[in-house]
């Protein structure tokens, strides 16, 4: 009977796991036993069964003599190993005790002994439990023997721990009358007498005679010994012919299969997209509107572990920092490859003024108003600020008013370490080029190999990044022995032209001090000073990489392709040829993960690497969008943001961060304030601090027409890509119905599909309602998206064509350098990259004061540079300042922490 039961359950095991398998081809279950005993013939039965149904097994096995540390860490190791869906224990009896079965994750656990599992079994939940194997055993085992547990009288004899609590409860749901005691309990003679059903969860001691147990009885034993020969009940009761015996030994391990298949049932079930169940946050909104630091501390966030779930994230999916912050694993993307992404929106905004545009707020009001008031799933996804212009004049980038990012002071300091991590990766490639330059300066060939592949313990032998540098050079030879003193010399030297060094040192502070500086002067560099600089850490083409990325591997392969200068040759020097790839990756591998956050209403936010809009293309991460058009699922949004005008960072957006990703958009949210475009029609100048002038705070409808060009030409910079524009009117007290209702006119009317006045600042999502209506009806539009240009194209026809279809530019105009440089990256096989223009964001040519739409301009490129990792060209328009400077007044002066509360005053 035993063999029958557990043959018809391995066949049924084996069935259902083909099913799975047929669906999910690639998922291979993996049943991980951690043993620390002697007893063998329970871990053959396991590899026997599990290959017949085709599971995999892996077998740890522990000395008799482990710790409990010592099991408890091993499975806490296999807890974080996604290749292992299920775990066994196998130990000594006296090492089974709460703190090791309650190590096994609940979801892993296929023998159900943790608390969590038994807890869930107590409840009822049978679906999302384990049950203890051996507890099952009995059950099937019994429905064979009798003909109905209904009414029995069952005693539980030397069972303890989950094998009594499972029982117990599987029993007396069947309608058994059960009694539970050990060997020496008084009475148990009565006990034995009265029962119908005997179940035997230890040895009988000797001393207990078999004739109190009555005739007829039906024993069933659970003593693991059974699989060995040895009986847990006597040998005197083994040839007792008073009672029906049943051992469950095989029949336990079948049912372990049976968890087995179950849990990687319950497993692929739980790697499917998951419907949000998101909780928003109630706003009270106040007027006058407080400051964003106090709207920021007057909401409670939610525990951002609770918002992982409620978004359909897996527990080991998030890596949680502190109360509100978590990085998101990858792996999300490979689980959610078959979902289909959601609509994808771009934030951008009219060229930048002093006054504000607010695009960050819109970015924010539009998820709450989508989410909090339209029940439509949507994610932000913003850029990280940099703690320069935080401490300097600009302040934080969270948002505004009653449309932010909370808490909106770890936002804005530090938040999961990004941009240290980069600040760190790229000094130490800084670090490595001059070292590199000091000791070829200094060493003969031999010396230099003899270091760069020293003798270790007596074997000599190349790392892996030098035998690819090898194999770039042709040299096929892996055995360090076997160079020829002409390969020597090639592979060890760079032959770096310090004139040519372009990777500069990077600091995450505005410090003027540093633009210019020199470098090597102490007596120990040997005379091997050269000027350098600083750039802000955000500046750093390490910050675009992660920007940009797809996956780890993608990162690794772009950092080594990073051109730090020429050799003195005039080829390209890279991370890779300088032998530091794999350790910038080391330093890149958390840094590459989105940090999660939530608005002020409790919907999800993804802040992800920050990089320029200038020399770099100013747009939040391609991974966190890629991440969050998943997880909002077909009918959500994902609303980013591109950084200054729709001239600069839309611009980007398209050609530089599209192609990167191969993501569609399908709209593009224009923002726009009566204000700044009162000042694009010729208004007067702003001054910081100053009160405004009465232009921008009085009705003024000629100056709010005259103004309205840079819209119209924003609107049509869009229409180039084929994507649908709304604009949004970020709307203030001072602005009259009169102009409000021109600019949504002209807006139309010049081609965008919609134009909304906004209130979210002052509102909150309820005020950005009216604009999540127009996004929705337009991201329903057909789109009919292209790129601006065709990469093929030469250097000099690419940026011609975005100055004179984006800018308004008559035409270009080269410097020596600029075209010496374009013609070295030509040859140098770099003429295929996308063009990233830097020039000033405050107007649509290259002369800052000249608002509105600028004409009859030539567009001067003073050089041309190449971020080769990230993948694009950069020309520089007149000077760009890649460290920005304190101001006379910083706002540090205002920024303070109370030693009590710790908390963060006068940030903002």
């Amino acid at each position: 009977m035993l063999l029958l039961c557990s043959s018809e359950i391995i066949q049924s095991c084996k069935k259902v796991l083909a099913s799975l398998q047929k669906g999910h081809p690639t998922f291979k279950p993996t049943l991980a036993i951690v043993q620390a005993s002697d007893e063998d013939l329970v871990q053959k039965l396991n590899q026997n069964f599990a290959e017949e149904i085709g599971l995999h097994v892996v077998h740890i096995c522990l000395p008799q003599s482990s710790s409990e540390d010592e099991i408890v860490g091993e499975i806490l190791r296999l807890n974080e190993d996604p290749m292992v869906h299920g775990i066994a224990l196998h130990l000594s009896e006296n090492a089974y005790n709460s703190k090791v079965l309650n190590a096994v994750k609940p979801e892993k656990d296929v023998d159900g002994v943790s608390d969590v599992n038994l807890g869930r079994l107590v409840r009822g939940d049978t679906y999302n439990c384990s049950v203890f194997p051996t507890a099952s055993a009995v059950i099937e085992l019994l429905e064979k023997l009798v003909k109905t547990i209904d009414g029995k009288k069952v005693l539980l004899v030397g069972a303890c721990g989950p094998l009594e609590a499972s029982l117990q409860c599987l029993l007396q749901r069947k309608g058994a009358m059960t009694m539970s005691c050990q060997w020496k309990t008084q009475q148990l003679q009565s006990k034995l007498h009265q029962a119908d059903v005997v179940v035997v969860g230890s040895t009988k001691p000797k001393e207990i005679p078999v004739s109190w147990i009555r005739p007829g009885t039906t024993i069933v034993n659970c003593y693991l010994d059974f699989l060995s020969g040895e009986y847990g009940y006597g040998q005197d009761l083994k040839y007792s012919n008073q009672a029906a015996i049943e051992a469950v030994g095989p029949l336990t391990i079948a049912m372990r299969m049976q968890n087995m298949v179950k849990t990687s049932e319950r497993w692929i079930q739980s790697q499917q997209y998951r419907q949000w169940n998101l909780h928003c946050l109630k706003l009270q909104p106040l007027s006058p509107v407080p400051s964003d630091i106090e709207i920021s501390r007057g909401q409670s966030p939610k525990a951002v572990d609770v918002l992982a779930k409620e978004i359909g994230l897996l527990a080991d999916e998030i890596e949680i920092y502190g109360q509100t912050k978590a990085k998101v694993r990858l792996s999300l993307l490979e689980r959610l490859k078959d979902q289909p992404d959601g609509k994808y929106v771009l934030v951008a905004g009219i060229t930048p003024t002093p006054l504000g545009e607010g695009k960050s707020t819109v970015t924010i009001g539009l998820v709450q108003a989508l989410t909090a008031h339209l029940n439509v799933n949507s994610f932000a996804c913003l850029r990280q600020p940099s703690q320069g212009p935080t401490f300097g004049v600009k302040g934080g980038a969270a948002g505004g008013g009653y449309a932010q990012v909370i808490p909106m002071e770890e936002f804005n300091l530090h938040l999961t370490g990004d941009i240290h991590a980069i600040t760190a990766a790229n000094n130490l490639l800084a670090a490595a080029i001059d070292a590199r330059i000091l000791h070829e300066g200094t060493q003969s060939d031999k010396a230099l190999y003899n270091r760069l592949v020293p003798v270790v313990n007596g074997v000599r032998e190349f790392s892996s990044i030098q035998l690819s540098r090898l194999k770039m050079m042709r040299i096929n030879k892996i055995n360090p022995d076997t160079l020829t003193e002409d390969e020597i010399s090639k592979f060890v030297r760079l032959n770096i032209d310090p004139s040519t060094i372009t990777w500069q040192r990077v600091l995450d502070t505005n410090d003027r001090f540093l633009r210019k500086i020199t470098i090597g002067q102490a007596n120990t560099e040997k005379g091997f000073f050269r000027q350098a600089q600083f750039d802000i850490a955000v500046a750093s083409e390490i910050m675009a990489i992660l920007a940009l990325t797809t996956s780890l591997s993608d990162m690794k392969e772009r950092l080594g392709k990073m051109v730090v200068a020429n050799d003195k040759n005039g080829h390209p020097v890279t991370a890779e040829d300088l032998g530091v790839t794999g350790a910038l990756a080391v330093l890149m591998k958390d840094a590459i993960k989105p940090t999660l956050m939530q608005t002020l209403e409790g919907t999800p936010v993804f802040v992800h690497a920050g990089p320029f809009a200038n020399i770099a293309h100013g747009n939040s991460s391609v991974l966190a969008d890629k991440i969050a058009l998943k997880l909002v699922g077909e009918r959500g949004f994902v609303v980013t943001e591109a950084g200054f005008g729709a001239d600069i960072g839309m611009e980007k957006f398209f050609n530089i961060k599209c192609r990167a990703s191969g993501l569609v958009p399908s709209v593009v949210v224009l923002v726009a304030t009566v204000r700044a475009l009162k000042m694009h029609g010729g208004g007067p100048n702003v001054t910081a601090g100053a009160p405004l002038k009465r232009e921008y705070t009085e009705e003024n409808l000629q100056l709010v027409s005259d103004g309205c060009c840079n819209l119209q030409k924003q609107i049509q910079i869009a229409q180039l890509f084929g994507v649908p524009v709304v604009v949004a009117l970020n709307v203030f007290k001072t602005d009259s119905h009169a102009e409000v209702d021109l600019v949504c006119e002209i807006a139309k009317e010049a081609g965008a599909f919609d134009a909304v006045p906004c209130n979210h600042w002052s509102a909150g999502g309820r005020g950005a309602v009216e604009l999540a209506q127009a996004v929705r009806r337009a991201a329903s539009q057909e789109n009919s998206f292209k790129y601006l240009y065709n990469l093929e194209l030469p250097i000099i026809e690419k940026i011609r064509i975005i100055a004179q279809k984006v800018y308004g530019a008559d035409d270009i105009e080269l410097s020596p350098a600029a075209q010496s440089q374009i013609n070295r990256y030509s040859q140098q096989g770099f003429g295929n990259l996308p063009i990233c223009m830097a020039k000033t964001h405050l107007s649509l040519s290259h002369q800052p004061e000249r608002k509105g739409v600028p004409t009859g301009f030539i567009l001067p490129i003073s050089d041309v540079r190449a971020s080769i990792g990230a993948g694009f060209i950069y020309p520089l328009v007149g000077t760009m300042s890649t460290m920005p400077g304190l101001p006379t007044r910083p706002c540090f002066y205002d920024i303070d922490l109370d030693p009590v509360t710790e908390q963060v005053k006068g940030l903002f």
